[in-house]
């Protein structure tokens, strides 16, 4: 499929005549609104306007909700007051959380007055709930039934429209107050006027509307369902935290954190103005520079010795380089264990003597067989010595450093997928040169 995507952008790029609606309709034909989206967000911003206004009426509303915040805004801005009263006509509760941030204030009200009161009480109650907490997101297309509900209500209720990842039904009290989930299947064979409370699944727990989307998402994971009930503080049914949401949470999860590894935002629009994303960058870049001075000045300490041993210059890459990988090796495992929950205190020393371990043994084998091609290369056996010992002691700080950083950086609230690579680094990097060229100094004048 991304191929495809890929085929149609370039027809649509490399097109020499003014896009219209026929050769949109060829480009576009047979993609789902997601595709659609993707498409839009690849193409340059004048091309993505213009191949906007080709988009379809009624797909418009699905578009925007796929397109990242950033992509989105500009045509949402650049819409007629006639279009984009249409646009906002018959939006239910979570389409509206999802667009209200690209949306002037007033047009919210608007969409919201135009609701139904069962939608507009769902966008009140989702909206009240911060960006990264589940109860924002939950469906609300779900099947409810009194508590007090015999089989033969839930087997009328089934001949309706079910929505999709309808494996349960859901039972409320007077007041609305989960009381428990019924599974579908077990409904087939029973009598008629058999309560629905005997049949309740006791194994389902539900989701806290105030849990993050990480915790709700490893937990819809562990539960092996193809939804969840999600409940307010006082115990209130708000919704269901379905199948493909999960997937949906999870794929921005993943690349939040690939992009947040640069520095970046995941909604940052891919063709965003040259300079704003030039300021996004430059501050990234800054703090860069800093921890590169940083090493730099390490290096300017034994500025004699490197003037009269140049072999050490010519091999300060190579201590880096083993520090860096070495320490980035183990980071990755950390930042995964951190994320998945598997790291706490009862298990930090256990880990930390492996990873020495680890880095230890490593760093004696690879010591051993630059210190070799370092003693041939330059014809001395002490520069084999002097990398070969700096290259063992930084491999183990690195060791130790990928452990300890992260944990410290979770502690403080900081995601260690943004600023643990570049913190390692300067670590290694000082530590290595401070090492290598101390040493130098040491054996070598």
């Amino acid at each position: 499929m991304s191929e495809d995507i890929t085929q149609r952008i370039e027809q649509l790029i490399r097109s020499e005549e003014e896009l219209d609606a026929a050769l949109y309709a060829e480009v576009a034909e047979d993609l789902e609104a997601d595709q659609v989206a993707l498409l839009l967000e690849s193409l340059p911003r004048d091309e993505r306007q213009e191949c906007w206004e080709q988009v379809p009426e009624e797909q418009r509303v699905d578009v925007l909700v796929e397109m990242r915040a950033e992509a989105r805004a500009p045509l949402v801005k650049d819409l007629d007051s006639k279009t984009l009263d249409q646009l906002i006509s018959g939006l239910d509760a979570e389409t509206l959380i999802e667009l209200a941030e690209s949306l002037p204030d007033d047009v919210v009200d608007i969409a919201l007055a135009r609701m139904d009161e069962r939608q507009r009480a769902h966008y009140e109650r989702s909206a009240q709930y911060d960006e990264d907490a589940i109860g924002r997101y939950v469906d609300h297309d779900l099947l409810i039934l009194p508590q007090n509900s015999r089989v033969r209500d839930a087997e009328r209720l089934l001949r309706r429209e079910v929505p999709e990842y309808t494996t349960h039904l859901w039972l409320v009290d007077r007041t609305g107050r989960y009381t428990g989930a019924v599974p579908t299947l077990s409904l087939f064979g029973k009598p008629d006027h058999l309560p629905l409370v005997d049949l309740i699944d006791d194994e389902i727990e539900p989701l806290s509307a105030l849990r993050s989307l990480k915790e709700a998402t490893e937990a819809f994971e562990h539960a092996e369902l193809s939804a969840l009930p999600v409940v307010d503080e006082n115990g209130l049914l708000l919704g269901r935290m379905s199948m493909r949401l999960a997937l949906e949470l999870l794929h921005e999860q993943y690349e939040a954190q690939m992009m947040a590894s640069a520095g970046l935002d995941e909604e940052e629009d891919l063709f965003a103005p040259v300079m704003r994303s030039s300021r996004r960058r430059a501050t990234w870049l800054g703090i860069n520079l800093l921890t590169a001075f940083l090493a730099s000045w390490a290096i300017g300490l034994f500025e004699g010795t490197l003037q009269q041993v140049v072999a050490l210059a010519v091999l300060m890459p190579v201590v880096a380089s083993m520090g860096g990988i070495a320490g980035s090796q183990t980071l990755t495992l950390m930042i995964r264990g951190l994320a998945l929950g598997q790291i706490t205190a009862a298990n930090v020393m256990p880990l930390l003597r492996k990873e020495l371990s680890v880095g230890g043994l490593n760093g004696v084998l690879w010591a051993v067989v630059i210190g070799i091609v370092a003693s041939w290369w330059f014809s001395s056996f002490a520069i084999g010595v002097v990398i070969a010992l700096a290259i063992v002691v930084n491999i183990a700080v690195a060791a130790l450093s990928g452990v300890l950083i992260p944990i410290l950086l979770d502690k403080l609230k900081i995601d260690p997928a943004l600023s643990g690579s570049v913190i390692l680094t300067t670590v290694t990097d000082v530590v290595g040169f401070v090492v290598f060229l101390g040493l130098g100094s040491l054996f070598l004048l």
